[in-house]
């Protein structure tokens, strides 16, 4: 079968927009007829898109140092309706509602553990070329092969072939095409406060950088109970922290660390840096009370010195890979506070063509937007 996608073939060039080519003739699943075989293969799903968030994951593929292959469909925030489907086992049937999250293996220590972010193949599968098995059934409509399922999806497209483990299902009266960034960026921030943390009522939270992760974590502390303190260099996001329940900081603000430990009453018990910024992960640690806790999101670019005394009194630094979910049951948990009210995501959002991918870029950026979600238009091409 045959469909458009946005295909980035450089580390430094534009989005093209383009029809590429899925060979259908190697599943061995019970999927629709396409003309050469069926589709999809055993443990898949075939997924018309529906909308895709554009998450800095993405992007940071221009400076993965060639390690992301190219020619290569992106796009990892995805969610649809399900054509097809691998067989019974899939859990799934045509005509599911799904949002696609990230990939995992499935039976490592850390997938049995109830932990798909810290699968031991994680960044084979999502960022390094991803499954092995049918690579060369994707290509472009000259034949180059385009690197295999991003993130397990490659969902800038009109449709994506996905493992059934990536999906989970939402109701269909939900606006699907806006549902796909709570598979990744959004369940990245809340899952840090929810499942990581476990912020409860009267605790206390820094959180470091008001962008789509950010944002998100602050609704979900706010949803919690949690007192919420946001720092930022924008007052646009500072804005928008506010208006979902934080108390906004500059982050020129003289002292930083002191100003955050007045408003928490003495230190926060949690922090959450989305910026990689070793001065404000710095900050944030200086930030916390005893045995105080931080996050860290973002990967670093650069090697972290820690000032003197960062670490004192029992406080803590780790990683969070994908807010410690499982997207079967956070991505469900998140929908049903957006129903109650309690986790606004719909007003980080803007819609983009698909054929606009190149400026929901640069928009994104520049920040002008926080959560770009590409909408393919069939036929558009």
């Amino acid at each position: 079968m045959r469909f458009g996608a946005a295909v980035l073939r450089s580390y430094d060039g534009p989005f093209t927009v383009e029809e590429v080519h899925l060979d259908t003739g190697t599943g061995t699943g019970t999927g629709r007829d396409t003309g050469t075989g069926t589709c999809p293969a055993d443990g898949e799903i075939l997924v018309e898109m529906a909308g895709c968030g554009m998450c800095r994951t993405d992007l940071a593929v221009r400076r993965s140092a060639g390690r992301s292959p190219l020619p290569a469909v992106l796009g990892h925030e995805g969610a649809g309706v399900v054509v097809a489907t691998g067989g019974p086992h899939t859990g799934l049937s045509a005509g599911d509602h799904v949002v696609l999250s990230f990939d995992s293996c499935g039976h490592c220590r850390s997938c049995l553990n109830a932990a798909p972010a810290y699968c031991d193949s994680f960044a084979s599968l999502n960022l390094f070329g991803g499954r092995a098995e049918n690579a060369g059934r994707f290509t472009d409509v000259a034949g180059e092969k385009l690197a295999p399922r991003w993130f397990g999806q490659s969902s800038f497209a009109e449709y994506a072939v996905a493992p059934a483990r990536n999906a989970v299902r939402v109701d269909p009266a939900l606006p699907l095409e806006l549902l796909g960034p709570l598979g990744c960026g959004f369940l990245t921030g809340a899952g840090a406060v929810l499942d990581s943390f476990g912020a409860g009522p009267g605790e206390t939270l820094a959180v470091f950088g008001a962008g789509a992760v950010g944002l998100a974590a602050v609704m979900a502390a706010t949803a919690s109970g949690a007192v919420t303190v946001a720092v930022d260099r924008h007052p646009e996001r500072l804005a928008l922290a506010e208006r979902f329940g934080a108390t906004a900081v500059s982050a020129t603000t003289s002292d930083l660390p002191a100003r955050i430990r007045r408003l928490t009453g003495g230190g926060a018990a949690y922090a959450l840096d989305t910026t990689a910024s070793p001065r404000l992960i710095n900050d944030a640690l200086l930030s916390l009370r005893p045995t105080g806790r931080l996050g860290l999101v973002a990967r670093l670019h650069t090697p972290l010195s820690l000032e003197p005394g960062a670490l004192d009194r029992g406080r803590s630094i780790s990683h969070i890979c994908e807010g410690d979910a499982v997207p079967g049951v956070l991505v469900p948990r998140l929908i049903g506070l957006w129903q109650a009210g309690r986790f606004p995501f719909d007003e980080l959002i803007r819609t983009y063509p698909l054929t606009d991918i190149n400026e929901a870029e640069r928009d994104c950026e520049a920040g002008r937007v926080v959560k770009p979600v590409v909408v393919p238009e069939r036929g558009s091409r």
